[in-house]
């Protein structure tokens, strides 16, 4: 059976009265696995998965690329890094800036779910092994980009970078649906997932030539145009029409303690990454700038 086949189902893992449990929403709440119908607002969202490794491609959206490369060829095929299983974070999740860093920028993405073992798959057997879809926000603290020589280990995998949920959601075809980031409330990223440069299908197929991906593991798949910083106290929200709207809260931290190793850097090329290779957005960063300093 497909993931989109039957009838939509959204699942939650969440945390209620000390223990973790699988929920269902219904009527305006959740009804736990036994039986007990709850409200939101008792429970704390955990990430509706158990990976054994969160998988991400680079660009993968038209309007992205454009906005990063201008008239540029579209790639020819995709490349891929990883999270680590540490940057797993959930719905209310809150996302660190350290003292010191200014370009911590949301990039809302569609996260695809894997639900059975997959290894050497073609393309349409993809849909069968998925266990369905969520709600994803690739952050990133792009101050360390200069830091691992474009492996962003610490830019994209710093504790608490890959929240998702609310949960886990099957039965629609998400290939019509569209992907939305609100920042306190104003809408700054709109796209189609048609719009995808490689298809979920795709993605996983390449993945699977060489890697054994197992049930759980999270498939990030791209953001579109506009990623932008947050600051402090900034609410980002993500949403896929039909699998459900993510929230979390951006809270100032200190500086690591030790001080050594590479710093946070701001430089041009930085800027043209985390700004959208646009000098119009210096307005943008001057408002995280304040807000960093009044905080």
């Amino acid at each position: 059976m497909s993931v989109f086949d039957g009838d939509r189902r959204q699942r939650r893992r969440v945390l209620h009265a000390g223990s973790a449990q699988w929920a269902t929403p219904l009527d305006g709440g959740l009804m736990l696995d036994d039986g007990r119908l709850i409200g939101f607002e008792e429970v704390q969202h955990l990430a509706p998965c158990l990976p054994s490794k969160i998988i991400c491609v680079h660009t993968n959206y038209r309007s992205r690329y454009f906005e990063m490369l201008g008239d540029a060829e579209l790639p020819k095929v995709p490349t891929f890094f990883q999270k680590p299983i540490s940057a797993l974070n959930h719905h209310g999740g809150e996302l660190i800036l350290p003292e010191g860093c200014k370009f911590l920028n949301y990039e809302g993405e569609l996260a695809a779910i894997i639900g059975r073992s997959m290894r050497n798959v073609r393309p349409d057997q993809v849909w069968q092994g998925l266990a369905g879809f969520s709600v994803a926000n690739d952050v990133s603290l792009h101050d360390l980009r200069d830091a691992d020589m474009n492996s962003m280990l610490r830019v994209k995998g710093t504790d608490g970078f890959c929240p998702i949920g609310p949960g886990i959601v099957w039965g629609q075809d998400i290939r019509d649906a569209t992907l939305r980031s609100y920042l306190n409330g104003a809408l700054v990223q709109e796209c189609a997932i048609a719009e995808m440069i490689f298809g979920i299908d795709y993605l996983i197929a390449d993945l699977a030539r060489h890697i054994t991906l197992e049930p759980g593991d999270i498939i990030l798949t791209g953001t579109p145009a506009n990623s932008r910083p947050m600051a402090d106290g900034d609410v980002i929200e993500v949403e896929v029409t039909g699998i459900g709207r993510l929230r979390n809260t951006v809270r100032a931290v200190p500086a690591p303690r030790a001080e050594l190793g590479d710093q946070p850097h701001d430089n041009a090329a930085i800027r043209q990454i985390a700004l959208g290779n646009n000098e119009r957005l210096s307005a943008h960063l001057t408002r995280v700038e304040l807000k960093s300093q009044s905080s």
